[in-house]
């Protein structure tokens, strides 16, 4: 730990000049994030959701859409599944047929008057740049809708009404329960399942061949046990770790314990100890959860660690 905090990268720090391609590489900009990388194309790449793809597959056939509520843990395929739809769907007016918006940051009803009512009302023609036919309706989706107020559910099922000749709406979420009657009334609903081990263990060893990555099955084991069924999560982990050890170099248990294991450790180390009140596990607390959830965000492990530190330093400053 004290190696990655001074040097950033795991196990002990050697002197020794960047490779000609590693230098190559660090000009060429940064690197894409694997969940976008690897992200399906097609509903026939999405993994183990057999009943969706396949209505979806007979609504692509027909050119036209319901209305779609996905609802699951979180990263099971929801986001993937509908963008990947629509891209087979608008072809080359993919970007201008979809409006994409996370309802936990743009919940409020200001957001359906403005962003969705104006996106909803713009006509959508029926020919695509190729000259080939495109269905004369737009999706919006709205990712995190269980976030989104009552006042603002209201308000979209108004526009779904008013808006449904030319729009379809997916709504994605992980807990249907917050989604009120009326908008789950006029939605197909679709549960999507937890991943199986297995499924998730043949990703990732797909990834680590196209990556050319040296990991073990015991290796990938522990990362999907910590990612608890979430491919997204599961994804991100073995990205992290390659950005710390680097290509070429095997990724080993103990790396994965170093990466996922730092905030499980503190926490268990922060509840049982008896050098902070109350108050000051309350507020290291909350700092650890913020940064848990920035790093199942994609965020940089090295920054939130950085974080977790100061929120501890703060805290023991109240004693």
């Amino acid at each position: 730990m004290q190696a990655f905090l001074k040097t950033g990268k795991l196990g002990p720090s050697e002197p020794k000049k960047p490779s000609t391609s590693r230098a190559k590489d660090e000009r060429s900009g940064p690197l894409p994030v694997w969940v976008e990388k690897y992200r399906p194309r097609t509903v026939e790449d999405v993994v183990e959701q057999g009943e969706v793809v396949e209505v979806l597959r007979q609504c692509l056939k027909g050119g036209d859409f319901p209305n779609l509520l996905f609802y699951g843990p979180p990263g099971t395929g929801k986001t993937s599944t509908i963008l990947a739809a629509a891209r087979q769907l608008f072809g080359s007016l993919y970007k201008q047929r979809i409006l994409e918006l996370n309802a936990s940051d743009e919940r409020g009803i200001q957001v359906v008057r403005e962003k969705i009512k104006s996106f909803a009302q713009l006509t959508a023609g029926g020919m695509r740049n190729d000259g080939k036919s495109c269905p004369p309706f737009k999706i919006i989706i709205l990712d995190e809708a269980d976030s989104m107020t009552s006042a603002a559910q209201a308000a979209l099922r108004r526009t779904m009404e008013k808006e449904s000749h030319s729009t379809r709406f997916c709504l994605i979420c992980n807990y249907v329960s917050r989604i009120i009657e009326p908008l789950t009334s006029r939605c197909t609903k679709f549960r999507f399942k937890p991943l199986g081990e297995e499924k998730i263990i043949e990703r990732l060893e797909y990834i680590c061949k196209e990556e050319s990555l040296k990991a073990e099955k015991p290796v990938l084991l522990k990362i999907v046990e910590a990612s608890g069924g979430d491919l997204r999560r599961a994804i991100t982990c073995l990205q992290s770790i390659t950005r710390l050890k680097g290509k070429g170099i095997e990724i080993t248990v103990d790396d994965v314990v170093e990466i996922i294991g730092v905030i499980e450790q503190l926490s268990e180390k922060i509840i049982n100890t008896t050098e902070f009140t109350d108050k000051q596990k309350a507020l290291i607390g909350e700092k650890l959860g913020e940064c848990n959830y920035r790093l199942l965000d994609g965020g940089s492990e090295y920054i939130q660690l950085i974080n977790i530190c100061c929120g501890i330093i703060k805290a023991y400053e109240l004693a």
